[in-house]
């Protein structure tokens, strides 16, 4: 049996681990609120833009920009996305599985090369055989629109320069508070998920009401343009659905530890109780035999 001074102790210790995990929670539904509100708000544009520009890689021949080229995938470049941080339950674990089922599948046909974001990432694949071409952990969360920039440019840099025939992302997808969708994407070539890539010739009629769109500024000019900036609004995408994502893990990985330290100090007391009670007992015991003595004599 424990002495009371130690489950006095125990449960001193759970309840401050309860108030910081309390804080913490408060803390990343605060965050959450805000991720959430801004994702909310950019997936329209998130999700229009990538169907404008499959429309538009539709119409334009391949040969106009780099980035519209579709290769055998001999050589694949990839990046993970995950926190800095843990306690967010399984939120980094089971994309890291799901990226490693991935590459291990891939690497039987292509060369595969990384891009890491977040620590969780760096610790993961640095005990792979994959190497790495660049790597971003610390204050993943506060990266600014020029960092998204740098990083868009490095991998459209390895595409255009025939270092990767493929850009894969994989991410968490905010999609409810109880759990997130791990996705691994396709980012280049656009339109990589399609089977054909149709000339104006081939589009059906009744896509454009029998006439074929009017360019203006004009062809080149618009891919030119907008190839580039698709690839930096993806990145965003990816970054602010796993923020969104991350927070609401942890939110809800606090709450449950939470609860169930409440839980174990319900526990604990009800021990303590239980011998608090034996030991009154006990004593009881004593005295009253200690006055049958004294009675007897």
């Amino acid at each position: 049996m424990p002495a009371l001074i130690d489950l006095r102790k125990r449960i001193k210790s759970v309840r401050n681990t309860q108030k910081i995990t309390q804080a913490m929670k408060t803390v990343s539904t605060a965050k959450f609120q805000k991720a959430q509100r801004y994702v909310l708000q950019s997936r329209p544009h998130w999700h229009g833009y990538p169907e404008l520009l499959r429309e538009m890689a539709r119409w334009a021949p391949p040969a106009l920009h780099p980035l519209l080229q579709r290769r055998e995938e001999k050589s694949v470049l990839g990046m993970v996305i995950t926190s800095d941080k843990g306690l967010a339950g399984a939120f980094n674990s089971n994309l890291l599985d799901a990226a490693q089922e991935f590459f291990d599948e891939k690497t039987q046909k292509s060369d595969i090369r990384l891009v890491l974001i977040g620590k969780k990432a760096v610790g993961h694949f640095k005990k792979t055989e994959y190497p790495v071409v660049h790597s971003l952990f610390g204050e993943v969360n506060k990266l600014t629109l020029q960092d998204i920039k740098a990083l868009a440019l490095l991998l459209m840099e390895h595409f255009i320069l025939n270092k990767a025939d493929a850009v894969y992302v994989a991410y968490n997808e905010f999609k409810s508070i109880l759990a997130p969708q791990v996705t691994i994407a396709c980012l280049l070539p656009v339109e990589c998920g399609e089977d054909n890539v149709l000339t104006p010739e081939e589009v059906p009629d009744h896509r454009t009401h029998g006439q074929k769109p009017d360019w203006d500024p004009g062809m080149e000019a618009m891919v030119q343009s907008f190839l580039p900036l698709y690839v930096e609004k993806q990145i965003e995408h990816f970054f602010m659905e796993s923020w969104a994502a991350e927070h609401a893990a942890r939110m809800m990985a606090m709450d449950n530890a939470t609860k169930n330290a409440e839980e174990l100090i319900g526990d604990l007391t009800l021990v303590m109780n239980k011998i608090r009670q034996a030991s009154i007992t006990k004593e009881l015991l004593e005295i009253m035999s200690a006055v049958e003595a004294l009675a007897k004599q």
